[in-house]
């Protein structure tokens, strides 16, 4: 992405813009997802106030598909010899960047496309998108692209006319683009996408459905933090459960945050209010235990799933020849779950004398210890992977700021080129490309702070 002089595509005086023309798959592998979102190539004109998406020629590339688009927009009304001028060079870019082997006869025969939507349909093909699956999802993509392109003020009148597609898979689409923009450094693309979101949650049924359970789910952990505060007993968690059991939000909430405290003396403690009640309390306290009984059952499951996956994991990387190695390439892998496995199975080793198996996992226990060393904080890599979105993890960075020294920085960016080398993992490469982009914008911002 250039910055380049252009003409307003409202009032034609010349403008500095941000602009993108290639949209390369084997480089940036947020392409696709930028080019469908329709958020690029963003301006906003200081002559005359127009905030839009400024026309130009594009090529799409993805060389795993043999796939080579152009479009061309016609409000630009060029001659379609003239056209092909533009878009040769664009093209030869592209190609000269791949090795030799990998130019393929299809650089000689592009796609023209001749609308946007074609071109995003196009791309959504060659994912295998079924016809009725691709209308669903351009409609959706449309959509956010109308609404990406009016005011902000004219935005909740699209919002209404278009509400019965604001829905969960909507919402998915969104959080995906956004996580997409702000990995590729489109940070404008990623603010008006963040704008579009807050817009349809608070202008539509949907959005304010999930709006109500995000703040049960806040003022459950609120009530949490503050009892902790005090000294967190058991009889105040029963109390702040029974508070919240007409919300089963706040009581999902509580019970998961809370499981280790939901004990055998908890539901004896639960038990013994029930029997001091009577009528409709204790029938509802009744009811209470029943709930609380399937729910920890649920969450229990939810957890031995989790250390069978584990163990599963462990046992993957015990049976390779270099197990130092295969520790490391597991690392986006490994959290506390896998870690309470490893020394359950270090300790029984032990106990069973078995040197050999115990030595192995002393191998893997020692090559993380490794990487767990100043400037490789696993449990802090492990939250950071873990945020939600950007502000998450600027949150992270923030409350670990001592941490993120120029060697956790290196350790990130070689645990990215690890993940990278590994097929299959492309959603985890991504989630990587986030953080360390923000570490390094971090980092950059505390030297300039420090410089001032």
């Amino acid at each position: 992405m250039a910055k380049t002089t252009i003409s307003c595509p409202q009032c034609k005086q010349p403008i500095v813009a941000e602009i993108t023309r290639i949209f390369d798959a084997a480089e940036d592998p947020q392409a696709k997802q930028i080019l469908l979102s329709g958020a690029y190539n963003l301006v906003q004109c200081p002559h005359c106030g127009y905030r839009g998406q400024a026309p130009t020629p594009l090529v799409y590339h993805d060389p795993d598909k043999e796939l080579l688009l152009t479009f061309f927009p016609p409000e630009l009304n060029v001659p379609v010899n003239q056209q092909q001028q533009m878009i040769g060079p664009l093209i030869n870019q592209v190609m000269e960047k791949q090795p030799p082997e990998k130019r393929k006869a299809y650089f000689l025969n592009p796609e023209t496309m001749l609308t946007r939507q074609r071109l995003a349909e196009r791309i959504l093909e060659e994912d295998g998108v079924t016809p009725e699956m691709l209308k669903e999802q351009q409609d959706r993509l449309s959509f956010l692209q109308r609404l990406a392109g009016v005011t902000v003020e004219a935005r909740p009148e699209v919002i209404r006319q278009e509400e019965e597609l604001v829905d969960e898979q909507l919402l998915l689409i969104l959080q995906r683009l956004i996580q997409s923009a702000a990995a590729a450094g489109e940070e404008e693309s990623a603010k008006v996408l963040v704008e579009l979101q807050q817009q349809i949650l608070e202008n539509t049924e949907f959005g304010q459905k999930i709006l109500h359970q995000a703040q049960e789910q806040q003022a459950a952990m609120d009530a949490l933090e503050q009892a902790s505060k005090a000294g967190l007993t058991r009889e105040a968690l029963l109390d702040l459960i029974i508070d919240a059991a007409e919300s089963e939000i706040r009581l999902v909430t509580l019970v998961s945050m809370a499981r280790s405290g939901l004990d055998y003396s908890f539901f004896q403690l639960l038990t013994d209010r029930m029997q001091h009640a009577s009528g409709e309390q204790q029938a509802q306290l009744m009811a209470l235990r029943d709930k609380l009984l399937e729910m920890t059952h649920e969450i229990d499951q939810a957890i031995k799933e989790q250390e069978d996956l584990a163990g599963q994991l462990l046992d993957k990387i015990l049976a390779e020849e270099n197990i130092e190695e295969a520790t490391l390439q597991a690392l986006p892998g490994i959290n506390e779950v896998f870690l309470e496995v490893l020394r359950a199975r270090i300790q029984a080793a032990r106990k069973a004398d078995d040197q050999e198996q115990l030595k192995k996992l002393q191998q893997v226990a020692g090559a993380i210890q490794k990487v767990s060393a100043p400037g490789a904080n696993i449990e802090l890599i492990e939250a950071l992977i873990q945020a939600k979105d950007v502000d998450a993890i600027r949150a992270v960075l923030e409350e670990n700021a001592e941490e993120i020294t120029d060697e956790f920085s290196q350790f990130l960016y070689s645990l990215l080129s690890q993940t990278q080398a590994q097929e299959g993992r492309q959603d985890m490469v991504e989630k990587l490309q986030q953080v360390y982009r923000q570490v390094l914008r971090f980092t950059m911002k505390r030297n300039l702070e420090k410089a001032d």
